[in-house]
């Protein structure tokens, strides 16, 4: 078994496994009333936000000038990254997404909510399959930065399939790369990977820093990481730290 990294907190928040996350999301609306819904428009909201910011300290972007591509995935990291170019289409961004097809059953309620709003508010949505999924390449190439929404903590194994390509045109780009939550192929609770990740300049981790991210051979690929605060109460904090 992958070795757990022992850092018990980051930035002054306590620093959590997958499944303790998935526990306190749903405490927090099951105990405290903060519904699911609320902490996915939270998180895209805190998303774009730093994303307007590394793109204004590092690439010297206003919003007007910025073109950011979001690579979104099946599950509710996709969500997320939905939520975000709402918000970053909202403040003036160029922002596309590009996402994944659904499973058989479909999308999830929530990645369904955000898609529709993401439209509504005038994001332009490419599905992505495998007869256009090269052409992703060219897309990244107009992009001043990516947002990589793929995997999230629940994903388990090696990316395959189209995640695994746009995984690989993603890093082939040279782009800045901003995941959210963690890089897309890293295990969220060891920091490993099993050879197909992204390798990102900055992690914005939601709520809580994952344990893997604090892992030291995972650094090259995490970039800076920084941890955005997505609407847990106070209680709900103490009681992660036990």
């Amino acid at each position: 078994m992958s070795k757990i990294p022992q850092i018990k907190e980051y930035e002054g928040l306590p620093v959590v496994m997958a499944e303790k996350m998935k526990y306190l999301d749903k405490k927090a609306s099951m105990k405290y009333g903060v519904p699911e819904n609320a902490l996915m428009e939270n998180a895209g909201k805190a998303v774009a936000l730093e994303t307007l910011k590394i793109a204004a300290q590092e690439l010297n972007r206003a919003p007007g000038n910025l073109k950011a591509a979001v690579c979104a995935g099946k599950g509710n990291n996709g969500g997320d990254g939905l939520v975000a170019a709402r918000y970053l289409k909202e403040a003036g961004a160029d922002a596309q997404v590009f996402i994944l097809e659904p499973k058989e059953t479909g999308y999830g309620e929530l990645v369904v909510r955000n898609l529709e709003k993401a439209k509504n508010a005038g994001v332009h949505v490419s599905l992505v399959t495998k007869d256009n999924i090269e052409g992703l390449a060219a897309e990244f190439s107009k992009a001043d930065l990516l947002l990589d929404a793929l995997l999230g903590i629940s994903a388990v194994g090696k990316p395959t399939g189209p995640v695994r390509r746009v995984i690989q045109l993603m890093n082939k780009s040279a782009k800045p790369i901003i995941a959210v939550d963690i890089p897309s192929g890293l295990s969220p609770d060891t920091g490993h990977h099993s050879g197909v990740f992204v390798t990102a300049k900055h992690t914005l981790t939601l709520g809580f820093a994952k344990t893997g991210l604090m892992a030291l051979h995972a650094q090259k690929n995490t970039g800076k990481i920084k941890v955005l605060d997505i609407g847990y109460p106070q209680e709900l904090i103490e009681e992660a730290k036990e």
